[in-house]
């Protein structure tokens, strides 16, 4: 069947236009001027015909850094693939790409088959893996090019928590030296942990036990420090780097300094180092532990140098690492010791949302929220032209948006799989309306008509910003 949009303004990444828009099946057919005698004529074939006047029609979010059921401190993220997948679908995400572990002592390849069991089946919309290698050896290292032909295309390291997913500095270099080779992107959790060790021992020593101490004993420094030295690995190796989740002006001065010489480094920051701080994880009665992820929330200076960094293109994604645990049962794991907090917090669902905010107040124009939210992390992880833009033969990924809609982000309403809002009691301006994936109508009218087991896992292909 073919569904007909019409009247709105369509919104890309290089520009905006009035625009009407045909599916035919599960791709864009084509676009035409409003009115023509074209877009006329396509009103009596369409089977379905959504009105979009007065309201943005975008490409589909893609939400590169998700966690689904991800396990964590002896307890697992609380959103399923199923419920997750369905909360972005809410918040207008039409693609995630989460995490496939290799654990300790396993196959890269056997974390990645792992991934394929939770996810098949279950996810209301496209999805990919990255594989998170976390046992450098020589086997670890060819399935890497393996992974690669099976369309999982990026690698992500850590250089925080110590026995647990970290690599060493040479384990890393290897890593890079097979990227370099076979196209792949490493990524990288860019905080020096064994620092934050000792830091972390010596506050617990001295019984300083609440979540804000989290914050303190991961500071700014460690993560700016950890992000240069990923960068002269990358340098020496010729490999391309992406850094997760980037939250000190320290790491972004690093990041901006290697792209300005050209080498091929990328970064990404999320909603929540733009609008919450450190201050949030010092809320009184353990209050502050709804507000512990990794690297963790800074003093509030650091946001406005991330949002200049969006501006000028030195932080070209917005992700949210999307890792949620309870308040309840799960973040009071670590009650009376802030280390055993689960790190990770709740966003899938508003991040189109909260970076709109963005557009409202004048931070960025309406096509950089489309590009940092879309188009980029389609291009910079090999999705462009199936997803991330709106033309025809690309996937029917498409949301409209009404930028005049107002609502207040709660747990009461939001469907995420979690007990808590980090923006409990915001209000905000513009709201998701109606959400294709691949030519399905899966939200409109207030209502959820999607299902589990629409989504596909898709193949990515390698980066398309490489030189």
């Amino acid at each position: 069947m073919s569904i007909l949009i019409r009247g709105g303004t369509v919104v890309s990444a290089t520009g905006s236009a009035l625009a009407d828009v045909l599916v035919d099946g599960e791709s864009i057919a084509a676009l035409a001027v409003p009115s023509t005698p074209l877009a006329e004529s396509w009103s009596a074939v369409a089977g379905t015909v959504i009105d979009a006047t007065g309201k943005y029609v975008i490409p589909g979010g893609i939400d590169v850094h998700t966690h689904m059921e991800l396990p964590f401190g002896g307890t697992f993220a609380s959103d399923t693939f199923e419920t997750g997948t369905r909360a972005a679908a809410w918040g207008g995400t039409t693609t995630v790409v989460d995490f496939a572990v290799q654990s300790k002592g396993a196959s890269l390849l056997a974390g990645i088959e792992a991934w394929h069991a939770k996810a098949e089946g279950n996810c209301a919309i496209d999805y990919g893996f990255h594989a998170i290698v976390s046992d450098v050896n020589e086997a670890a290292l060819k399935e890497m090019d393996a992974a690669v032909e099976a369309g999982v295309t990026s690698f992500k390291m850590f250089m925080a928590y110590p026995g647990v997913f970290y690599s060493t500095d040479g384990e890393i270099f290897l890593a890079m030296q097979k990227a370099r080779a076979n196209g792949a992107v490493i990524m990288m959790h860019a905080e020096n942990g064994i620092a934050i060790d000792q830091l972390v021992a010596q506050a617990l020593a001295e019984g300083r036990t609440d979540p804000v101490y989290h914050g303190l004993t991961r500071p700014p420094e460690l993560e700016g420090e950890a992000t240069s030295r990923a960068i002269q690995l990358a340098k020496v190796t010729g490999a391309p780097l992406y850094i997760v989740h980037l939250t000190a002006s320290q790491a972004l001065d690093a990041v901006t300094e290697a792209r300005d010489s050209g080498q091929n480094v990328f970064a990404e920051t999320c909603p929540q180092y733009l609008y919450l701080a450190l201050d949030d994880l010092a809320k009184p009665d353990f209050e502050g532990a709804k507000y512990v992820a990794s690297p963790p929330l800074r003093p509030r200076e650091h946001t406005e140098a991330l949002w200049k960094g969006l501006r000028t293109n030195d932080l070209s994604v917005i992700s949210t690492d999307h890792c949620p645990f309870c308040f309840k049962d799960q973040k009071e794991l670590g009650r009376g010791d802030f280390s055993k907090i689960p790190n990770g917090m709740p966003g899938v669902e508003h991040r189109m949302d909260l970076i709109y905010q963005g557009v409202a107040a004048g931070k960025i124009s309406k096509e950089r929220w489309v590009e940092l939210c879309s188009t980029t992390p389609a291009r910079m992880f090999g999705l462009y032209g199936r997803k991330g833009v709106i033309a025809p033969g690309a996937d029917a990924d498409i949301v409209v948006y009404d930028p005049d809609a107002h609502q207040t982000i709660s747990a009461a309403t939001h469907h995420m799989n979690v007990d808590y809002s980090a923006y409990e009691g915001m209000e905000i301006t513009g709201r998701v309306d109606t959400v294709l994936s691949r030519g399905s109508v899966v939200i409109s009218d207030g209502e959820f008509h999607g299902k589990a087991g629409h989504g596909r896992f898709v193949r990515r292909g390698l980066s398309q910003y490489l030189v």
